[in-house]
């Protein structure tokens, strides 16, 4: 039996993502706590940058159960505004940027507004928040959701934050020269583009198998060439987490 949880795996998954130095756009939920256990792993100068305004040199000292938290904005580097740094994402100055969604198709392309008809949806959606500006900028993008076929799907009822759209150059062709999904991280498994944009099978989480993971993507999900089995947690990536998230409210 595992010694550490599916919710573990996937805060870890996540913070492997983050590379030393970058300035990465921190999203809510899971990647919070994946940027503290980067930070006190293998990134040890990476800049968290939070939607409210809030821009980190360090993982903030308590946990952290919203990006606003005022444990967030003490000894931070920066406590600013909403336009300040989003503008940072105009600028192309964030590397990576974190997001999740109710649908994600296998282009990538992710769907937080309606599920249904846009014009009379089952279901109507948070929206899109800043999720479609960090997409659409961030250098590169890291989803993280369940893996279900009812999320997981051909194509999005309603584009929020773009992928690669249709495939190919399409990206580039709407004015998006760069960027996209560099990650799906779900709790089956890790999926990545190949070069024309489509979500391929890059590893599959240990307990799981890539026909399990097929079985519950809504697409004719392929496996990548070099696809291989998801790292277990390290002790020391599982101390970090451990120490982020003291009451083991995220795992």
């Amino acid at each position: 039996m595992a010694d550490y949880s599916t919710q573990e795996l996937m805060i870890i998954a996540a913070a492997r993502e983050i590379r030393d130095g970058e300035i990465v756009f921190v999203g809510m939920r899971l990647p919070i706590t994946a940027y503290g256990v980067a930070r006190m792993t293998h990134a040890p100068n990476a800049v968290g940058m939070f939607e409210g305004g809030v821009v980190r040199y360090a993982p903030a000292a308590e946990t952290l159960y919203t990006m606003c938290d005022p444990a967030n904005q003490r000894n931070a580097a920066w406590t600013t505004g909403l336009l300040q740094v989003m503008g940072h994402l105009q600028a192309r100055k964030v590397d990576a940027g974190f997001i999740g969604g109710a649908e994600i198709d296998r282009f990538g392309n992710i769907n937080t507004s309606y599920i249904g008809d846009p014009a009379e949806p089952k279901v109507k959606l948070p929206g899109s928040g800043g999720a479609a500006d960090i997409a659409a900028m961030s250098k590169r993008l890291i989803a993280i959701m369940n893996h279900e076929k009812r999320r997981l799907v051909e194509r999005v009822d309603y584009v929020t934050s773009p992928g690669f759209l249709e495939g190919g150059s399409s990206r580039a062709d709407a004015g998006l020269p760069d960027g996209g999904p560099s990650a799906v991280i779900t709790d089956k498994a890790i999926l990545r583009p190949d070069a024309q944009g489509e979500l391929l099978l890059s590893s599959v989480h240990p307990g799981h198998s890539a026909e399990e993971v097929r079985e519950n993507t809504g697409w004719d999900l392929k496996f990548a060439p070099d696809m291989s089995e998801t790292p277990a947690p390290s002790a020391e990536e599982l101390a970090a987490l451990h120490q982020i998230d003291r009451d083991g409210f995220w795992r």
